[in-house]
């Protein structure tokens, strides 16, 4: 006769706590008394017993700057895959793949440039890379970030 074996991720619960012949009756794995062994036994992680937690005896550190600018970087070698005279701005790199569309949108210059007269339109740009893009003969626009 076949045996039909079950796939570990079908696999049925252990049926805890339904009588002493099962070998899990009685207090059904949770031992005796305390805590754990009550009720749903749901206790924070974070739970210390009563003691000050750890996240209240370290001090903070560090700082969030409220007004800093997250940008999307791409690098000028990656600007290679455009033709000759096309128009690189948001919409275009986004269309690549190279951008998320969410963030503004900086360049900076590492790697080589092979394409020239690139219509570049970002949000901001290196030193290195604005040099890069000019020596090709590209034309910068920055745009204002919203």
């Amino acid at each position: 006769m076949l045996k039909l074996v079950r796939p570990k991720w079908k696999k049925e619960p252990k049926r805890k706590g339904l009588g002493i012949g099962s070998g899990l009756g009685k207090t059904a794995g949770r031992g005796t008394k305390g805590q754990r062994a009550r009720g749903s036994s749901k206790v924070s992680i974070y739970f210390e017993g009563g003691q000050t937690p750890i996240y209240r005896r370290l001090p903070k550190r560090g700082f969030n700057n409220p007004n800093k600018v997250a940008y999307d970087v791409v690098n000028v070698e990656r600007l290679n895959v455009f033709n000759e005279g096309d128009v690189v701005d948001v919409e275009a790199l986004k269309k690549k793949g190279m951008v998320s569309g969410k963030r503004p949108v900086k360049i900076l210059g590492n790697g080589e440039l092979k394409v020239k007269n690139l219509h570049v339109k970002v949000h901001k740009l290196s030193e290195s890379a604005k040099e890069k893009l000019e020596a090709m003969g590209a034309k910068i626009e920055l745009i204002e970030a919203k």
